[in-house]
């Protein structure tokens, strides 16, 4: 699917791979064909003719699950591209990572195409999320109706503390392209937070949260 946002100098292709229902995305600048591809489960052939017309310039990872990396290897050898990732996933890649990224770093390609990183832990310790104008790359992080998954309360605390500190704080009008299933609009997850942040929890509470029904 190609997505062309409005007043922008990027399409988007999302590519939805896998019985897990990933979704890899392919930001292209419109005047140089300059590409990156943000994150690289199993379907390298779907991943590869997506990306046939582009000149790669970097694989973004969002974090290093088994279901986000199964492509990888072959992406990876085959375009011979710098993989970039957290440092505190990189040890759960089946590649070397050429680039270590941290909150803060901007990543720069095609005709003045930035991304901007976002240090978003609590699904991984080392979970990402890249911005571009209002369109947010969020991996696992945040989903329509909720965080990712978490595996123990504290995480779950983290997660919640990743999203309202550094992607609540984002214009209301941002999209989420989370890294499973479909898109959402950031106020829309703001005020379903705020009826989930009303109602007292449990202080065991972890796994798949959902703001309305959790």
């Amino acid at each position: 699917m190609t997505i062309t946002p409005s007043n922008s100098k990027v399409r988007i292709e999302m590519l939805n791979l896998g019985r897990f229902n990933n979704r890899a995305y392919i930001i292209v600048c419109q005047s140089t064909g300059q590409s990156v591809l943000i994150d690289a489960p199993l379907g390298a052939s779907h991943i590869l003719s997506a990306l046939r017309d582009t000149d790669l310039k970097y694989i973004l990872m969002t974090h290093s699950h088994s279901d986000h990396i199964g492509a990888l290897v072959e992406i990876s050898q085959t375009l011979s591209v710098p993989v970039a990732v957290h440092q505190s996933d990189a040890d759960g890649l089946p590649v070397s990572a050429d680039l270590l990224l941290s909150d803060g770093d901007l990543i720069t390609f095609g005709h003045n195409i930035k991304l901007d990183v976002m240090h978003t832990p609590g699904h991984t310790p080392g979970s990402l999320s890249y911005l571009h104008d209002n369109i947010l790359f969020s991996g696992d992080t945040i989903f329509p109706d909720g965080p990712g998954k978490t595996g123990s309360p504290a995480k779950l605390k983290q997660i919640i503390e990743s999203i309202t500190s550094k992607i609540f704080t984002l214009n209301n009008d941002t999209i989420i392209y989370p890294g499973h299933g479909t898109s959402a609009i950031l106020r829309d997850e703001k005020a379903k937070y705020n009826k989930y942040e009303s109602k007292p929890h449990s202080p065991d509470l972890y796994g798949d949260v959902l703001w309305l029904s959790s």
